[in-house]
């Protein structure tokens, strides 16, 4: 059985992809675990090793010659797009860019579509140059779903000792309390607890995050929405022998999740359950498409432009990506 073929897509070319690419592709160990491939710009991740002063070789490849992939320590074969100019700024805002990062996407998914990679895992791109490269979509997970012809997909961030899968994401909070309801909520539970059963978990424990403070007190806060939007659904879970509580205070849920009642967080929206992910350490949360037909995983960070050619980018979160998306991806033969 051969280990995994991870496509890397570089994310927007004027961030830090780039750079956590290369620093990432530096560890040796990584080709112990599987066969990384980037998909993006030879040119760029050039510039990159030069502002990281990270030694490797490019090896550009496209997507017909990807079998002629070295998947060796010390190269980086990348199937190269030839989207991005060499005078492309790092830190600013680039259509251009914008366009290739949904082309790097397009790629990859493509790819493992036909089974020529077990999985994808995404350097950021920035949304802003997403939109102003003509592809109108709130985010990575969005774009995914179009891609792969998939209805309905939950954004799960995983950080040490916590995981947290959201039943609504890029949309506004009025717009997310109108959005939730019973069956969304029962089919994002659904959707958390097969993750944890993949997962080999002996236990899962899923924790329901309330809307409301003090989960609505009886009523006392909101309008009834724990009850009418929330309850129907653990009501359901628990119906199949699932071990599902709330919904509770997110407050006090998350506390206990971090102490480690929980296997599993269900949050109702996407600050609820982004907030105390990122307090843990941005550096080492990932962020997992649950319901594809295809792995995809994420750093749980954007471009950073503010940094961005300076070298200074931190790719720990790139590690926890890729090392996530090794034990979710299956293998060849």
């Amino acid at each position: 059985m051969s280990l995994p073929r991870i496509a890397i897509t570089m994310g927007d070319a004027a961030g830090v992809g780039p750079e956590v690419i290369v620093k990432s592709l530096a560890h040796a160990e990584l080709y112990d675990t599987c066969r990384p491939v980037v998909i993006g710009d030879a040119a760029r991740l050039q510039k990159a090793l030069n502002v990281t002063g990270v030694k490797l070789t490019i090896n550009a490849l496209t997507r017909e010659t990807i079998g002629a992939a070295r998947y060796t320590p010390g190269t980086v074969d990348v199937v190269d797009l030839k989207l991005i100019p060499a005078d492309l700024p790092f830190g600013q805002l680039s259509a251009v860019a914008g366009d290739g990062a949904y082309q790097f996407i397009k790629v990859a998914t493509e790819l493992a579509m036909e089974g020529q990679v077990e999985a994808i895992c995404t350097a950021p791109l920035n949304k802003e140059a997403l939109h102003a490269g003509g592809h109108i979509y709130p985010g990575h997970t969005e774009m995914l779903a179009a891609l792969t012809g998939t209805e309905e997909v939950s954004m799960m961030l995983t950080a040490p000792g916590l995981r947290v899968i959201h039943v609504t994401t890029h949309i506004g909070l009025m717009d997310a309390i109108r959005k939730i309801e019973p069956g969304l909520v029962e089919r994002t539970i659904a959707r958390g607890h097969q993750v944890l059963v993949k997962a080999g978990l002996k236990r899962q424990k899923i924790g329901v995050c309330a809307i409301n403070p003090h989960a609505g007190e009886h009523g006392l806060f909101g309008q009834g929405e724990e009850e009418q939007k929330i309850t129907p659904a653990i009501e359901a879970c628990r119906a199949k022998g699932w071990d599902v509580e709330g919904p509770l205070p997110a407050d006090t849920l998350f506390f206990r999740a971090g102490r480690g009642d929980f296997d599993l967080v269900v949050a109702m929206y996407h600050d609820q359950g982004h907030g105390p992910v990122k307090v843990l350490g941005i550096e080492a949360g990932v962020n997992i498409t649950v319901g594809l037909p295809v792995i995809r995983t994420s750093v749980d960070h954007g471009t950073a432009f503010d940094i961005a050619g300076t070298g200074k980018a931190d790719e720990r979160s790139l590690l926890e990506a890729l090392r996530q998306g090794i034990e979710l991806a299956p293998r060849p033969n």
